[in-house]
């Protein structure tokens, strides 16, 4: 029997598997959103009443994608082992709470929306762009920077998927605030990485 000293939980292999379920959930609530509140229209103009189940449905989504975006930050950590450097492990972190915050803050300002007075007041569609666009996506670019150098100093990410992390992370950090529909690209890049976890697992396994 292992002493209280020497115990050490292991990981779930559900764990593996939480990227993807976010990158599906956080692609959901990105399309749903922008399509049911497109960023380039009037931001005192109202929302159809055919497309209000899109908001409500995306509100629904987010804070579970949250969730597994945790889970997702888990296995990431369980994957690099215990060698890994403690200055990109700060930044790994730190940008991956700011990231959850911030985008928790965004649906929250873009629910707004279904409570105001006719006419809209013209604050949560911005407000929800501008979080969401200026700094949940920079944060989100600093966490594909981070685990992208995590990956490929300790060898536990290929070449090819160390470059598209670097290439995620400069596409949202430039194009973030100016590109519609650039904040796809992260949910795109975390499902290729946790296939990745799955597949690297899977060969522990056998």
């Amino acid at each position: 029997m292992d002493s209280p000293t020497t115990t050490r939980l292991r990981t779930p292999r559900a764990a593996g598997t939480a990227g993807v379920v976010f990158a599906l959930l956080l692609a959901a609530a990105i399309v749903l959103m922008r399509t049911a509140l497109p960023s380039g229209s009037p931001a005192d103009a109202a929302v159809d009443a055919d497309k209000r189940w899109a908001v409500r449905l995306a509100l629904e989504i987010v804070p579970f994608a949250g969730i597994f975006f945790l889970w997702f930050m888990g296995a990431l950590r369980e994957h690099s082992g215990e060698a890994e450097d403690r200055f990109f492990a700060t930044v790994f972190l730190g940008s991956g709470f700011i990231f959850v915050a911030t985008l928790f803050v965004a649906a929250a300002a873009a629910g707004t929306v279904l409570s105001e007075a006719v006419p809209p007041s013209g604050f949560g569609r911005p407000f929800a762009y501008t979080v969401l666009a200026s700094y949940a996506m920079r944060m989100a670019a600093v966490f594909a920077f981070s685990t992208s150098a995590i990956g490929r100093r300790l060898r536990v990410f290929p070449r090819p998927l160390a470059l598209l992390g670097f290439a995620t992370g400069l596409a949202l950090l430039v194009l973030g605030s100016g590109v519609p529909w650039v904040e796809i690209i992260f949910p795109f890049w975390v499902l290729v990485v946790s296939l990745h976890l799955l597949r690297a697992g899977l060969r522990r396994t056998t």
